[in-house]
Order: C-alpha cells, then structure tokens, then sequence
C-alpha cells in the first residue's frame, strides 16, 4: 500500500455519557492509533456543544503527546479566526519543544461553533475588527518562520524556538484554500468529510499540486467506517445525518436539528433554510475501503488520508480503524 492512513478525532459524547469519559475514549483511540501503524491523529475544535468535547486542541494535543511516544499528535484544527496568531504560534512551538518531530499544526476558517460562542471567543473586540483569514494566516506563517536572534528587540517572536518546527496544514474544502495554502508555504488537506463533491474534491487537490509545484503535501480526509460486512456498516451509517443551515449567502453544517434551529435563533434570523443532509461516509469491508482509496490515491495523487469516523459509540470506533490497519 503506498500511502499512509492518520486520524481525527472529534471526542464525540455518547448519549448518557460525561465530557471526560469521551476525553478518555479519545486516549484509547490514540494509545490504539498509535500500536496500529497509524502515522497522526488530530483532534477538533469545537464550542458550547454537548456533544463533543474537545473545545481546545492545543490542551489536549499536550495531554495525548504526554501519554504516546511515536504517534503525530496536531489539531484538526485551530480555528484561527477567533485568535491571535502570535498565541497561537507560541502554543505551537512549545509543543513542538515538548515533543520534538512530534506535533502538527492543523488550522481552520470555520467557526466551530454558534453565534454566541464565537462572540465570547472574541473577548471586546469588535465585530468585524479581525483582519481576512488570509491575513491572519500569512500573520501566523510569519511568527512560525521568524525567530532568529536578530529580530530579539526588533519585534516579537512567538518561543521557545522547538528543535523541530511543527508541520503546517491547512483544512479546507475548496480550490481557494488549497490556493491560500501553496501561495503560504502549508501541506494543504481536502476536508471530504465537510465538502463531499468528488469534483471539488479533484479540482482542489489537483490545484494545490499545481501552485506548490510539488513543495508541499496534499492529504485527504474522508469520513470512514469499517466493518466485517458491507451490510453490517450499511447499518451503521444509514441514521448518520447532519444539518444545513442558509442565512443569506452563509452556510453553516451542524450536527442535529436542535443546533440547526439554535443557530438561527442566535443570528437573530429570520429568513434562513434547514436542510436534514445524510452524511456521506465511505463505508464497507476493509478491503472495499482500502480499493477506493487506492483508487483516489492514482487520480489525485495523495499519499495519506486522514480517517474521520462520525459515530458516537467509542467500541464501533475503535473497532473500525483495527479493520483497517490490518491492511498496513
């Protein structure tokens, strides 16, 4: 097999569960990944949700890298807007001092949570005042890269200066991301999971390939699950959906319908369409997954995936990524 297969996580609670036991299932799925062959997991930001638990990555990336030994651990990402991309690079480079050659830098545009969520997370800053995300991120690449001795006294470097600088990857799910990622120097990786259009699909990635000039990497990632027969991950996938939300010209993809509706009320909404959506999960026998990854391995090119599993139930995950590290 010639491409590598890494994870996200999203620390999903089950229903009756607490937020810290889907922390520590999230623990097993790392200490698991890691014993596989899986190469990363990368763990998600999401805000004001009771149903995943992970609303700060850099906390957690340190909690999984104190408690593996090989596996990359990153975020899945950072969503930079609601921060300041100086922290956000001091963060970064002091896990990577941590554990050297170990961390990823994963970083998103979305919001990762409601209206009101996203005001607290900008403190007193007006709305409006942060500059474009391509600003913010071309601000971020500048503290990632800047940190001669030189510079001491003459403007602010984000240390400790790490050993080995984190690997740089921006998520997105359109030709424009993958641009904004090879103009800055960022692995790009194709959020199939979010944006399932095989078309957009291949017309990003083959973007990317086409403005990095082969510099830089392009991974995939795919929500994924596994079972011992197609009939029995049929089942498992069939009551999966998420829920599309239009206001004006903006989108936003969430879990149930009570967040749908909740995000209405909290944009003050009054024109707007809920969309019940079933999730489109790549799912069968090992071997029928591994056949179409193969298969968009040969067309785009990529040499690793990054596996999402967007089920609740902690045994069905774990499950899933063992079936398909037999192939590894």
């Amino acid at each position: 097999m010639n491409y590598r297969l890494s994870l996200l996580d999203q620390s999903p609670i089950n229903e009756g569960q607490r937020a810290e036991q889907a922390l520590q299932a999230t623990l097993t799925f790392a200490k698991t990944a890691e014993k596989l062959g899986y190469h990363r997991l990368w763990v998600s930001e999401h805000h004001d949700t009771e149903k995943l638990a992970g609303s700060s990555p850099e906390v957690l990336i340190a909690w999984l890298l104190a408690q593996t030994s090989t596996l990359r651990i990153g975020s899945g990402g950072v969503m930079l807007q609601h921060y300041s991309p100086y922290k956000v690079a001091e963060n970064f480079h002091l896990l990577s001092a941590l554990a050297p050659d170990r961390v990823d830098i994963g970083i998103g545009k979305a919001p990762g949570g409601l209206p009101l969520s996203t005001k607290a997370l900008r403190g007193h800053a007006p709305a409006g005042s942060a500059p474009g995300f391509p600003a913010q991120l071309q601000q971020l690449t500048h503290y990632l890269t800047h940190l001669d001795d030189s510079l001491a006294g003459v403007e602010a470097r984000a240390l400790p200066q790490p050993p080995v600088a984190p690997q740089r990857f921006l998520l997105g799910a359109s030709k424009e991301s993958a641009r904004l990622a090879a103009s800055l120097g960022w692995n790009f990786v194709f959020a199939g999971f979010i944006n399932t259009s095989a078309d957009v699909m291949t017309e990003s990635v083959l973007a990317y390939h086409e403005y990095s000039a082969g510099q830089g990497q392009a991974l995939v990632s795919l929500a994924v699950l596994a079972a011992g027969t197609r009939e029995e991950a049929a089942a498992l996938v069939a009551e999966q959906h998420n829920f599309r939300v239009t206001v004006g010209d903006k989108h936003v993809t969430v879990g149930t319908r009570e967040q749908a509706e909740a995000f209405v009320r909290q944009a003050g909404a009054t024109q707007y369409r809920i969309e019940q959506q079933q999730i489109s999960v790549l799912h069968g026998t090992p071997a029928d997954i591994h056949e179409q990854l193969r298969d968009i391995q040969r067309r785009l090119c990529v040499n690793e995936f990054v596996i999402h599993t967007p089920l609740t139930d902690a045994a069905v995950r774990l499950k899933s990524i063992e079936l398909l590290a037999g192939q590894l």
